[in-house]
């Protein structure tokens, strides 16, 4: 039985999908299995996928579905949840596996840029993905895990059933909530990603981080994150 299992959901990702492949192909920590979630892939997505991992067919639409599809046939002790536009660094799982002591239930890491871009992205995505958690760490705050890098216990997984399949965003800061009632979650530094930032270069900056933000707004006041959230290729 593998010790972790790495899971990425996939809808016609062939441009993109060499990115977790390759990096997990390099990974010092061996001992992993590769679950790819794939729904309604139209291109080569499913025939470059099935030469790295095993391929799951989902037909109902949603990440949290996907996610959880992967995770019902995960044998791993350990979730490691990517995206297919995702590239781990090399010391990822390692990095990971290593933060699972002492009451760990998940963990999130760094989430850099994938492409080459401008400062002013560099500097929001490690103000997202690394100075925020740091400061949530230090004042007791809560760490919220992010669904394109993030790592949990596949028992603690089980036990809060899951991602809620009926969100279609917030579905990752949902799962950090009730995860968070189970025992810890870490910021781990070396646990490092580099994601494809296609989606902020479309919609633009202002217009990406006023959408979280006012996302995060609603989730906590209404319970009702926003519905439309429409995949870019």
């Amino acid at each position: 039985m593998p010790e972790i299992s790495v899971i990425i959901p996939t809808m016609n990702e062939e441009k993109y999908i060499k990115h977790p492949i390759e990096g997990l192909k390099k990974q010092s920590f061996k001992d992993f299995e590769v679950i790819f979630v794939d729904h309604n892939s139209t291109d080569r997505t499913r025939r470059i996928a099935r030469k790295s991992g095993r391929v799951i067919i989902e037909c109902r639409p949603g990440i949290g579905v996907a996610r959880n599809t992967g995770a019902r046939v995960a044998k791993g002790r350990i979730i490691v949840f990517l995206d297919a536009d995702t590239r781990p660094s090399r010391n990822l799982l390692k990095s990971y596996h290593k933060a699972f002591t002492g009451g760990t239930v998940a963990a999130t890491g760094p989430i850099l840029p994938l492409e080459r871009t401008s400062k002013r992205m560099r500097m929001g995505f490690k103000l997202v993905s690394i100075m925020m958690p740091r400061v949530a760490s230090k004042v007791g705050g809560k760490i919220k895990v992010v669904g394109s890098n993030f790592a949990v216990d596949k028992m603690a997984f089980d036990k809060v059933h899951g991602f809620n399949e009926r969100l279609k965003t917030y579905e990752d800061w949902d799962l950090s909530k009730r995860l968070g009632r189970c025992g810890k979650i870490v910021f781990v530094k070396g646990a490092t990603v580099r994601t494809s930032t296609r989606r902020v270069e479309a919609w633009g900056m202002r217009k990406y981080f006023a959408y979280h933000a006012g996302n995060v707004i609603r989730y906590n006041l209404l319970k009702k994150p926003k519905e439309q959230y429409a995949p870019i290729r």
